[in-house]
């Protein structure tokens, strides 16, 4: 089941939220979280059924995994060996389903071209959706506990909720345990904040369906012409269409998730801060997918050293997080090579290109670069494999007009007048200034009714409803 959806808008939401206020009446939270993990169970299980068990293993070798570090108490040997197998186990589940073919793909490719036969065999394995999610965030419990940042959980069932939330369930935002931990055991939402959890929920309902819907259909189109077929300016227009897309769906399903929490009692931390504002790729990082970029930075390179090992060991440390960051995101070289490309510009950034950004007097230039190279980027990030991506790149720098369609024929009037409000929400309006919009009165009493009647409308005439960040 998807936010963005008539079943989930009209029978799972309300009838969720009206069962929670009238067990609210008792004032039992256990009621109230057995209502939150029922439904949360019955909302995976309604598009991944036969994963739902694949789910409960792997929260329950989180909850072992917690229950062996704690109790390993003061030996440390024996409570890095447990959470060395917990991480071990996660990982493992998480390579099967989503690396396993990508690795057999490429060991057969190489033992093909030294003249030896396919030593692994490719299997017909579904990705689980929100696998990468979950497993990260269920990670984050065990190496918390570990470092002595939060508490045991010692109610399977009360981790089994943090894990399985639905409003963060399937693609994030990537929530750590320690930030609702308390909120677990008690909550509470007041009239203001139920009414800014709907706010957010519809602002980001407008975002995926108004917007990311709109252009992502455009941009599907430009990826199927043949490369007779299309333009320089086509191409570019497309990857502008292509990075609003990406940022309204992932913005916009954070903003739903978000403001379910807040329905609910939850307050989730924000996912997003404008990155397209950004000056530079350390700073869009900063802004993009924060969630994801912090888990990466605590996790990862903060125990590989971070910058406290010297230039060298910094810069190995940065090109392995941004290695695993595009491998996060996809089982292929064109995810891998994403990565590293940021990873690149981001060490460039550190080595010199920093400086000369801090001491350009012309700051728009900056602006400029950063959404160049974020651009470019998004290039092999929407084809997902080289030769696709290949064409892409030929068709932007190499001069061509289309031989059989015209440009308004690909991008119709309701995708460009849609793609000028995109900018202008992508940051061009000032942050501070879309906020006081967003909680104005006006907002909520004739924008937010018409965002919500036009999205139900768009949801109602067409089939196009995908979400990027569901494969991941």
């Amino acid at each position: 089941m998807v936010f963005a959806s008539m079943q989930f808008i009209w029978i799972f939401l309300p009838m969720t939220l009206v069962l929670y206020y009238i067990l609210k009446l008792t004032g039992k939270q256990v009621l109230l979280n057995l209502l939150l993990l029922l439904a949360s169970i019955l909302f995976y299980a309604w598009g991944e059924p036969r994963y739902i068990i694949l789910l409960f293993v792997s929260v329950m070798i989180n909850y072992l995994g917690g229950l062996f570090i704690e109790a390993a108490g003061e030996r440390p040997g024996l409570k890095r060996a447990a959470l060395s197998v917990t991480v071990a186990l996660n990982l493992l589940l998480l390579g099967y389903f989503k690396y396993y073919n990508f690795a057999a793909e490429n060991i057969n490719a190489l033992f093909g071209a030294l003249g030896a036969g396919a030593v692994m065999p490719v299997r017909n394995i579904v990705l689980p959706i929100g696998i990468s999610f979950y497993t990260f965030q269920a990670m984050s419990y065990v190496i918390d506990l570990y470092r002595g940042k939060c508490r045991l959980q010692r109610s399977f069932w009360k981790l089994l909720l943090y894990i399985m939330f639905f409003p963060q369930l399937i693609a994030g935002p990537i929530v750590r345990y320690r930030d609702v931990a308390e909120q677990i055991d008690k909550r509470s939402v007041d009239l203001d904040g139920f009414a800014l959890g709907v706010t957010r929920f519809i602002t980001g309902l407008g975002k995926k369906v108004l917007l990311a819907n709109t252009f992502g259909e455009a941009v599907d189109r430009v990826f199927g012409l043949q490369m007779n077929e299309l333009s320089t300016a086509m191409a570019w227009y497309a990857m502008v269409l292509y990075a609003m897309q990406i940022y309204f769906d992932f913005s916009g399903y954070s903003d739903m998730a978000i403001g379910l929490g807040r329905m609910f009692g939850f307050e989730f931390l924000e996912n997003f801060d404008f990155p397209y504002r950004a000056s530079s790729i350390r700073e869009f990082w900063r802004r993009w997918h924060i969630s994801l970029s912090t888990w990466f930075k605590e996790y990862l390179y903060i125990p590989l050293g971070g910058n406290k090992k010297g230039r060298l060991r910094t810069y190995i440390n940065l090109i392995i997080v941004f290695f695993a960051t595009g491998f996060w995101h996809g089982a292929g070289w064109a995810f891998v090579l994403w990565g590293l490309l940021h990873g690149a510009f981001s060490i460039m950034e550190r080595l010199f290109l920093g400086k000369l950004l801090d001491k350009n007097p012309l700051k728009f230039i900056n602006h400029i670069y950063c959404l160049l190279v974020v651009l470019l980027s998004w290039v092999l990030f929407r084809a997902g494999d080289m030769e696709l991506a290949s064409d892409m790149f030929s068709s932007m720098f190499t001069f061509r007009d289309s031989l059989s369609l015209s440009f308004f024929e690909v991008f119709d009037r309701e995708c460009i007048v849609f793609s000028l409000i995109g900018v202008l929400l992508c940051g061009i309006l000032p942050p501070g200034l879309q906020l006081r919009l967003r909680e104005s009165c006006l907002f909520r009493t004739a924008a937010l009714p018409l965002i919500f009647f036009f999205s139900l409308c768009f949801l109602i005439s067409g089939s196009y409803n995908p979400f990027i960040y569901f494969r991941f």
